[in-house]
C-alpha cells in the first residue's frame, strides 16, 4: 500500500530541521510530513556519499505509530534515488533491533522511524551509527549541514519503490533469529524459561509486543503480555513506562499473582519494572539494579556511564566495587560514544533506557528486562526484597520528575528567559539544606543543584519536546517532594500546576 501523495504536503514551506537529544521529532502533519522525512533521508544519503560509506547501505526500520511504515518507505525511495541499498524488516521492530542490524550488516548507517515515548501525535527520525549506537553529535551536525545546502521547499529525489526492489536496492530480512541468538549469548534464556514463575509484561501497544512470549514463553515460566495490538493512539497515554501510564499494569500484577512485572515503551528500547506487590520501581532504581547485577551477579566489574539526570547510585556502586562512573549530557548520542571510549559495562539515562558493553552501545529494553529477570531469579528472593537489598548496599534512593508543558510556539523564548534567570538567580538553599554545588549542563539546557547529602535537583528543558522537566533524587520520598516543590517555584511554575504533567 502506497502512502497518499499530496502536492500540498510536498510544496508547502517548512521549517529548519534540528536533531535533538535523540533524533528529530515533531507533530505529524504539522512539521512531521513526508516532505520533511524525505529531507532527512536525503541528508543521510548525501552524508554517506561524502564519507564513502554509501555502498554499505542503510538499515531502515519503523515502529507502530501512525503511518510509520509509510514514512519508512519514503526513506527507502529517497535512498534508492541515491543508489543506496536499504535493508528492511517486514514489520515494526524495537528500535534496538535496527541499531543491532546496522552493526551486524555492516551498514553505513541506520534510520528508525519512531518517536519513542513521545505523545501519539508525534513521530520521529532517528539516525544510527555503524557501531550500532546512536549517531554522535558530530555525525548529526554533518547530516544537518548537508540538509542546509538545499532550499527547504526543494523536493528530494525519489525512486519508485517497486522499481527500487527490481533494481536490487531493497533487501527484506527477518530480524528475529539473529537477534534472539544475540540475546541468548548475553543471558541464559533457558534458565529463565525453566523458572516456575509468573511475569506480567506491559507493552503499551508498542513494537515490543510478542517478543517476550517468543523469547521466554515456551517453558515453565508463564508470560502474559498486555496491550499487544497495534494502537497508534496508545490508549490515550504517552507510551512511556512510568506512572500514571502503567497504573493498570501495576493493579493487575497482584490481582493476577505475578511475581514480577516488566514494561516497555512505544519502541521497546526503554524498560520499566514493578515488584510482586504492584509497586513501581522508578527508573533510577532500575539503573542501580542493572549495574549491581553486572557487578555482583556476573562479575563484570567495569565503568558505568550515566546522564546528568540519572542516579548517584551509579557513582556509589562504582566506588564500592573499585571502578569508575562517568557523567554525560542527556541522550544516547552522548552515552553511546562515552561507553565505547571508557569500555563501560553499562550506560543509562533517567528515562529508563540502558545499554550494555557486551551487547550494543544503545538502549535495549528487551535485554534490560531479561537482566532484571535473571537478577531476581539468581537472588532467589521476592522482587521487593531484591530492591531492598540493593538500597541497603548503595544507600536509599528515591526519585521523581515533573513535566511542565508549553505550547510549541514561543517555547524557545520561554526557554531562553528561564535559563538566563536561573543563571543569575541561583538558589543557595533547597528545602532547608545548603546548596554545595551548582553545575550548568554541558548541553546548555539547564542547571543541576547538589546538596551535601548527595541529593540533587535538576531543572532542564527537553531537547525533543516543548517542555521543562524538574527532577529530584533524595534519601526519602518526602525530601523528593520538597525538592520538586522548590524546583517548580524556582522555574516559575507552581507545584500544583506542574503536577498535571508528572513524569512519575
Amino acid at each position: 500500500m502506497h502512502p497518499p501523495r499530496s502536492p500540498q504536503l510536498d510544496e508547502a514551506p517548512v521549517t529548519k530541521i534540528k536533531f535533538g537529544t535523540d533524533g528529530w521529532r515533531a507533530a505529524i502533519a504539522e512539521d512531521y510530513t513526508f516532505h520533511n522525512v524525505r529531507r532527512c533521508a536525503r541528508g543521510v544519503a548525501e552524508y554517506l556519499h561524502q564519507t564513502g560509506a554509501a555502498d554499505r547501505g542503510v538499515v531502515v526500520c519503523h515502529d507502530r505509530r501512525f503511518a510509520s511504515e509509510h514514512f519508512a518507505r519514503a526513506c527507502v525511495e529517497v535512498l534508492a534515488a541515491h543508489d543506496i541499498r536499504a535493508y528492511v524488516p517486514p514489520e515494526a521492530v524495537p528500535t534496538q533491533v535496527g541499531s543491532f542490524f546496522t552493526r551486524e550488516l555492516r551498514a553505513g548507517a541506520g534510520i528508525v522511524i519512531t518517536a519513542s515515548h513521545n505523545p501519539w501525535t508525534d513521530n520521529g527520525f532517528k539516525v544510527k551509527a555503524d557501531t550500532g549506537g546512536a549517531a554522535a553529535p558530530e555525525m548529526l551536525m554533518r547530516i544537518e549541514a548537508t540538509m542546509d545546502t538545499h532550499p527547504e521547499d526543494e523536493l528530494p529525489p525519489r525512486r519508485d519503490h517497486d522499481d527500487a526492489v527490481a533494481a536490487g536496492l531493497v533487501e527484506t530480512f527477518d530480524p528475529y533469529p539473529k537477534f534472539r541468538d544475540q540475546l541468548a549469548g548475553i543471558v541464559d534464556l533457558e534458565r529463565i524459561r525453566a523458572a516456575d514463575r509468573r511475569v506480567l509484561v506491559e507493552n503499551l501497544f508498542g513494537s515490543g509486543a510478542g517478543w517476550y512470549t517468543r523469547l521466554i514463553g515456551d517453558g515453565r515460566l508463564t508470560v502474559r503480555e498486555l496491550h499487544t495490538e497495534r494502537n497508534p493512539f496508545f490508549g490515550g497515554v504517552n507510551p512511556e513506562p512510568i506512572r500514571p501510564n502503567v497504573d493498570a499494569w501495576l493493579e493487575e500484577i497482584p490481582r493476577w499473582g505475578a511475581d514480577i512485572g516488566i514494561a516497555f515503551d512505544g519502541d521497546a528500547d526503554r524498560v520499566g519494572m514493578a515488584t510482586e506487590e504492584g509497586v513501581f520501581v522508578n527508573q533510577l532504581q532500575v539503573y542501580g539494579l542493572l549495574y549491581w547485577y553486572l557487578l555482583d551477579v556476573r562479575g563484570s566489574v567495569g565503568p558505568a556511564v550515566y546522564t546528568v539526570t540519572t542516579t548517584s547510585m551509579a557513582k556509589r556502586l562504582a566506588e564500592i566495587y573499585g571502578t569508575q562512573a562517568h557523567e554525560t549530557g542527556v541522550g544516547f548520542k552522548y552515552v553511546g560514544p562515552k561507553m565505547t571510549e571508557t569500555n563501560a559495562v553499562i550506560g543509562g539515562e533517567e528515562s529508563g533506557g540502558f545499554g550494555f558493553g557486551m551487547h550494543i552501545p544503545e538502549r535495549d529494553g528487551l535485554a534490560s528486562g531479561l537482566f532484571l529477570l535473571d537478577l531476581w531469579l539468581t537472588k532467589g528472593k521476592r522482587a521487593s526484597e531484591v530492591l531492598a537489598e540493593l538500597q541497603a548496599l548503595a544507600g536509599p534512593s528515591h526519585y521523581n520528575r515533573i513535566d511542565i508543558r508549553f505550547a510549541r510556539e514561543g517555547y524557545d523564548a520561554v526557554k531562553a528567559d528561564t535559563l538566563a534567570r536561573l543563571a543569575s538567580e541561583a538558589p543557595t538553599e533547597l528545602a532547608g539544606q545548603d546548596v554545595v554545588e551548582r553545575a550548568e549542563l554541558e548541553t546548555k539546557d539547564g542547571f543541576k543543584f547538589y546538596r551535601a547529602d548527595g541529593s540533587w535537583l535538576l531543572i532542564r528543558f527537553s531537547g525533543t519536546e516543548a517542555l521543562l522537566r524538574v527532577y529530584a533524587e533524595a534519601r526519602s520520598p518526602e525530601d523528593v517532594e520538597a525538592l520538586l516543590a522548590e524546583g517548580s517555584r524556582i522555574a516559575g511554575t507552581p507545584r500544583a500546576a506542574a503536577a498535571a504533567g508528572s513524569g512519575g
